[in-house]
This record gives C-alpha cells, sequence and structure tokens, in this order.
C-alpha cells in the first residue's frame, strides 16, 4: 500500500517528445502552461480560504467564552508549526513529485478537516486538527514554485512569482469579507464549513488543469522552447539530494531564512490578531475591521504583482533595493497603524494600503523569490523549505507570544475585557525592523540565472 501512494505521487516519466510539428508542440506547451499558472494562483488562493478563516471567528469563539486568547494563541503556535515543518518536508519531498497530484491532494485534505472541526470539537481535538490543518496546507507554495520553475525560464520568473504570489492576498481578501458575513449570520460553525466546501471544489479543479513538468506531456522545457540556456544543465550530473544540501548549506539562505521569520511575525501579527485588534482596541465592528483587512489585502495583490516585475525590469532581476526600500516603508506602517491615534480613521486606512503594498512584495521577495534566485533550480523546493521553516517557526513564536501579551493585558470592567495591546504591538513593530536589518546581510549575494 505504502509503495501505491510513492507511485501515485512520483513525478511522471519522461515522454517521446513531439518533434514532427513544432507549432503544434509551442501551442501545447503555451495552453498547459496558462491552464497551470490559473490553477496554481486560484488554487493556492484557496489554501487561504481554509487558513485565515480562524483569524475570522477568534472574537466571536472569545466572545462566548470557548477559548480565550492564549488558547486561541496556542492553536495558532501549533498550526504554524506543523506548517513550517510540513513546508520543509513537503518542499523537499515536492521536488521529486507528480505535483499535479501533490498539490491538489493538499488542499482536498484542508477542507475535509475544515468541514470537521466547525462540528465543534473539544479544545484539546481542536488543538490536533488545526495542527493537521498546518500540515495539509504545506501542499501548497513549495510545489506552486516548482511548478513554474518548470514551466517558466529565469528571464519571466520574478514576474510570473509576483503574480502567482497575490494569490495569497485574493484568498485572505476574501476570506475576510465573506466569512465575516457568513459568521454573522450562522455562527462561528459556518467559518468552518463554508470555507471547507469551497476548498474542496477548488481541489477537484485543481487535479482537472494542472499538469505534470513538461517533459512528462511529451514537451520540451521552456527553455529549449525560447532557445534560451538552462541553468539545469549545469548541474545535470548531480542528485537532487546533493543539490539541496548546498541550499541547507548556504549562509545566504539562513539569514533570509531569519529574516522572513521577522517579516512573518509582523505580517501573521496583523492577519491573525487585526480583528481583535481593531474591534477591540479601535471600536471597529467585525464587518469594519473585515472590510478594512479585506481592502489591505488587495492593496497586496499590487504588490506582489508589481514587485516581480519591478526588479526584473528596472533592477536587473535583483530584488536587494526594492527590497530595502519596502522593508522601511513597511515598518512605518505597522508603527503608524498600532500607534496611530484611533479618532483619526483615514491613518488606519493609509496604513493599511501601504502596509498591504510593502507586505506583499516583501513576502514575494523574502518569503522565497530571493533565496530561489541564489539556489540551483533543480532544488527550488529545497530553497522554499527552508525559508518556509524559518517563515513559520516565526509566525508560529507570534501566535503564542501575542496571544500571551494580549491575555495579560486583559482586565475586566463592568463585566466586559478590556485588552491593553501595548506590549504586543512593540512586539509587531520590533520584528518588522530587524528583518529590514538582516536583509541588509544579503546585499551582494550573487544571483543564479
Amino acid at each position: 500500500m505504502f509503495s501505491a501512494i510513492l507511485n501515485f505521487f512520483k513525478a511522471g516519466p519522461d515522454k517521446p517528445l513531439i518533434t514532427d510539428n513544432m507549432e503544434k508542440a509551442k501551442a501545447l506547451f503555451n495552453s498547459k502552461q496558462r491552464s497551470l499558472f490559473i490553477s496554481i494562483t486560484l488554487g493556492y488562493a484557496f489554501f487561504y480560504v481554509c487558513r485565515l478563516n480562524f483569524s475570522v471567528v477568534k472574537k466571536p469563539l472569545m466572545d462566548a467564552g470557548i477559548l480565550d486568547a492564549n488558547q486561541i494563541g496556542t492553536m495558532g503556535m501549533v498550526f504554524f508549526f506543523t506548517y513550517a515543518i510540513g513546508k520543509f518536508t513537503n518542499s523537499f519531498i515536492a521536488d521529486r513529485c507528480n505535483i499535479k497530484r501533490f498539490m491538489p491532494f493538499g488542499l482536498f485534505m484542508v477542507s475535509v478537516i475544515s468541514i470537521f472541526m466547525g462540528v465543534g470539537l473539544h479544545y484539546v481535538l481542536m488543538v490536533l486538527f488545526w495542527g493537521m490543518v498546518g500540515w495539509f496546507q504545506s501542499f501548497g507554495a513549495g510545489p506552486s514554485i516548482i511548478a513554474l520553475n518548470q514551466w517558466v525560464t529565469g528571464k519571466k520568473r520574478g514576474t510570473y512569482y509576483g503574480v502567482w504570489f497575490a494569490s495569497h492576498n485574493i484568498g485572505a481578501g476574501l476570506t475576510y469579507l465573506i466569512t465575516s458575513v457568513v459568521v454573522l449570520h450562522y455562527g462561528w460553525r459556518a467559518g468552518f464549513w463554508m470555507p471547507g466546501m469551497l476548498c474542496l471544489i477548488a481541489s477537484i479543479l485543481m487535479f482537472k488543469f494542472m499538469s505534470d513538468r513538461p517533459k512528462a506531456c511529451g514537451l520540451p522545457t521552456p527553455y529549449e522552447l525560447n532557445g534560451e540556456k538552462d541553468p539545469t544543465i549545469e548541474t545535470k550530473d548531480k542528485s537532487v539530494g546533493s543539490l539541496q544540501w548546498t541550499v541547507i548549506k548556504n549562509p545566504a539562505v539562513w539569514i533570509l531564512g531569519l529574516s522572513s521569520a521577522c517579516c512573518y511575525v509582523t505580517r501573521y501579527a496583523i492577519e491573525s490578531w487585526g480583528i481583535v485588534f481593531l474591534t477591540a482596541e479601535k471600536g471597529y465592528t467585525m464587518l469594519g475591521a473585515s472590510s478594512l483587512l479585506t481592502t489591505m489585502q488587495f492593496a497586496g495583490i499590487f504588490g506582489t504583482c508589481l514587485c516581480g516585475l519591478i526588479s526584473d525590469k528596472f533592477f536587473k532581476h535583483k530584488r536587494n533595493v526594492p527590497c530595502l526600500i519596502f522593508g522601511i516603508f513597511y515598518a512605518l506602517s505597522v508603527a503608524a497603524f498600532v500607534w496611530g491615534p484611533k479618532e483619526y480613521d483615514w491613518i488606519n486606512w493609509v496604513s493599511m494600503c501601504v502596509y498591504g503594498f510593502t507586505m506583499g512584495s516583501l513576502v514575494c521577495y523574502l518569503g522565497g523569490l530571493m533565496a530561489v534566485d541564489i539556489c540551483p533550480k533543480r532544488a527550488t523546493g529545497a530553497a522554499m523549505g527552508m525559508i518556509g521553516l524559518f517563515s513559520y517557526i516565526g509566525a508560529s513564536l507570534q501566535e503564542k507570544v501575542s496571544g500571551y501579551l494580549i491575555n495579560c493585558g486583559k482586565t475586566m470592567v463592568n463585566g466586559h475585557a478590556v485588552y491593553d495591546f501595548h506590549a504586543a504591538s512593540v512586539f509587531w513593530v520590533g520584528a518588522a525592523v530587524v528583518s529590514c536589518v538582516l536583509a541588509l546581510l544579503v546585499w551582494n549575494v550573487k544571483v543564479k540565472e
């Protein structure tokens, strides 16, 4: 049975190339490339639908006395810890897998578990199930980037990567807006059921429209099709395992990982606790807070779509200068959001738009693209796995630390809980500053075309 499972996920063998009609081969390649790109972009968006739905149901769970902030922080910590380990191991495994099967399977399992969570379980089971969701969520990002490297040349990598990365903003934005409406009308259980059903349908569509690598489809690589030098030729005599080991030993990857970890502390502080912060600290309704965070996510779409294009077109595929610029504005926007006077509502909207744009850009750069640039292309999964491990350990620690700090600042006034976010906000802003400083340490690292 175990061998049957391995064979199901294993990458398919090379098929005889279509050589009799190159126009037909090119048309088929373009069609499959387009279908795959749309599938991984929209498919990864749905991974977020079944991830950030928990951010929407946090406040109802706290208000109902089902869970407190510390327990919710523990659940978030377990989720991101299993996601971090899963992203590391599954991204390494995905280098050898048929992405058409691997990625949709992860989304399918996420959807099934999410539906079960809506039943209403004991706290310990909620922690266990949410940890399982974290594990299967790790089937998304690594396989997506591997698929991009299989079907897109290095000259267009930044542009495609940036557009693909907008998927997390699309998924998060839709989650905040739609899930909050569903929860308001049908309760917190529906906040698990509705996203679960949507992701179940999405997983089936992904499996239908995705493809294995070009050679397994009888097609030339994108480099061969465009008459460009294939960077994998230089490493064709090396095993995937040895190339993955060079990624693990690369000090620049570790520094980028630490920088990304700090960036993700701030990112998930806003995404996971933003609704709680706005409703408790600044007097927003749940729908008003969700609308603000939805706007932030759609601002992030512009950041992710443009950051790769900007670095490809204006900085010769180098990401260091735009990364520094975006990093400075990232820290400033978070500071304005958490410390700006609540009577000036426009500060919240402007800061969240700037934050969304810069966050989308930084997560694209630090969360994978800069590491992919400096690592062997046949070990793309390993690069994503290493960065993912650091990033989501940072996110995991953030959940627990933020939950603890918020819970410590809780006082009861006339029978109602009042929260002090000062300590948590210092933690969030400080992480953004440290991320920017760490990124400077890899300023001159050579890019592998």
